[in-house]
């Protein structure tokens, strides 16, 4: 990847796809959207955004899709509620619900069809122009300090490559995700050679998994405009475009070190709300007790 002749730019844009339909966690989601289910007091997307913020990053893109409008809400101003809160002296309520309308400039872009994730990011190409940018996937929580992507565009800055964040799974598991294979060029740190999307139980090279968070160069997007859908899906792979980049060896993989859950799973939702929950200074030692009297 060559970088633009007046140097390095700045990462300033996440892209969060929201357009899923959540169907595992019906019958919750056929009015509210998944990600707007709560992790504890918070909904789930929000955690996502605050780790763009808190990684220094000034414009959130979401990827959005019918019926999601609940989720721009959120991220809105509610005068309304303000008001209420204001006239009733509830300044610490007030504080809370201003500070998430201030976390980040939040611009919306519709996927009209669901025609994959790779059709996704190409939807922000407009807004996103021809800068890299962060990718973050709203079912994968991570729980790292320095947050994940922080780290991410620090590699990206130091290479000047491509960066998608790695996670060791156990070898049971590896069907379930896209593992890579690649060569280590520094500690934790993978140069790409390949990517196999959900190797047959028993054949996976590594059990190097890829997990949901990317810094993309803008060329991406016309890798995926260039790419040809996946001929039982007819979606376009973001994998596919991954690939690309690997084989022109602009592609670096991080196996990060942190706590990691799959929140679009059921069992995996669980149990980010309990360890958050543990970790609330409020709600922490009041659940452990119950843990401890009810196991």
């Amino acid at each position: 990847m060559k970088l633009p002749s007046g140097g390095i730019k700045l990462i300033k844009k996440a892209v969060i796809p929201v357009a899923g339909l959540g169907t595992r966690f019906l019958p919750a989601t056929k009015a509210t959207p998944k990600e707007m289910l709560p992790i504890i007091d918070k909904p789930a997307i929000q955690y996502i955004v605050e780790e763009a913020v808190d990684s220094g990053l000034q414009e959130v893109v979401l990827i959005t899709g019918r019926g999601k409008d609940s989720i721009i809400d959120h991220f809105d101003v509610s005068g309304e509620l303000e008001y209420y809160l204001e006239n009733r002296g509830k300044k610490d309520l007030l504080k809370l619900v201003r500070d998430i309308s201030n976390l980040a400039k939040i611009i919306a872009v519709r996927q009209k069809k669901p025609l994959g994730l790779g059709h996704a990011v190409l939807c922000a190409k407009e807004v996103v122009g021809e800068e890299p940018f962060a990718l973050l996937l709203g079912d994968d929580m991570v729980d790292t300090n320095p947050p994940l992507t922080k780290q991410m565009i620090e590699l990206f800055l130091k290479h000047q490559k491509a960066v998608i964040a790695l996670r060791r799974v156990p070898d049971d598991q590896t069907h379930l995700y896209g593992i890579i294979e690649g060569d280590e060029v520094a500690e934790g740190v993978f140069q790409i050679r390949e990517i196999i999307e959900k190797p047959k139980p028993g054949t996976a090279p590594t059990n190097l998994a890829i997990i949901g968070r990317y810094i993309l160069p803008p060329q991406i997007f016309t890798i995926l405009e260039n790419l040809q859908p996946d001929p039982v899906s007819k979606e376009i792979q973001l994998t596919d475009g991954l690939l690309k980049l690997a084989r022109q060896k602009n592609l670096y993989g991080f196996v990060f070190s942190g706590d990691r859950y799959d929140i679009g799973d059921k069992f995996g939702f669980v149990r980010a709300t309990v360890a958050y929950a543990l970790k609330d200074p409020q709600l922490g030692n009041k659940l452990r007790s119950f843990l401890d009297e009810v196991l």
